[in-house]
């Protein structure tokens, strides 16, 4: 006879409940947020470590202990809300309420920030705004590479015809 612990069954469920300890344990520890089409929003009475969100928008009226990063969204700081690290965007706005607070740089590419005066930020304000920003950063490199990849094609072509041209007797 088999040992209990020696069952396949036996086995198969301590893996299954060790990994079911283990995330929770895990999501209590993480508190970053992340989302890919859908706005985030950090209540009042709510901390997170770390908030990213592509395509969407960030409205911060809790705590954030570090950074706030959208890419094609705007975030938005209301309510004395607190952003530990930097707050950044892409392709988006950046609005600062009354009273609340940034302790790094804020950034804005291709946006505006509006700023309260009573907001606080710790760190550097650059506001690089207007669509020109965003086509040179995005648009001009991929048209060099364009024109490069263009280039080795024509010279591609060019050698092969040379080779395959009859020779004059």
């Amino acid at each position: 006879m088999r040992e209990l612990s020696q069952s396949p069954r036996f086995v198969c469920g301590a893996l299954i409940l060790t990994l079911a300890l283990s995330i929770s344990a895990f999501a209590e520890k993480d508190r970053d947020r992340t989302q890919f089409g859908h706005n985030i929003t950090v209540e009042p009475d709510e901390e997170v470590n770390e908030v990213t969100c592509f395509g969407c928008s960030v409205r911060v009226q809790g705590h954030v202990a570090g950074d706030v990063t959208t890419f094609g969204g705007t975030v938005i700081l209301e309510n004395k809300a607190e952003v530990g690290g930097d707050t950044t965007t892409f392709a988006g706005d950046i609005r600062l309420a009354r009273e609340t607070k940034v302790g790094g740089d804020v950034t804005v590419f291709g946006g505006k920030v509006r700023r309260d005066p009573q907001a606080a930020i710790g760190g550097d304000v650059t506001n690089l705004s207007g669509p020109g920003w965003i086509l040179l950063v995005f648009v001009l490199p991929l048209v060099v590479m364009g024109a490069f990849l263009a280039l080795i094609a024509w010279l591609i072509l060019r050698l092969v015809r040379r080779q395959a041209a009859p020779a004059i007797a």
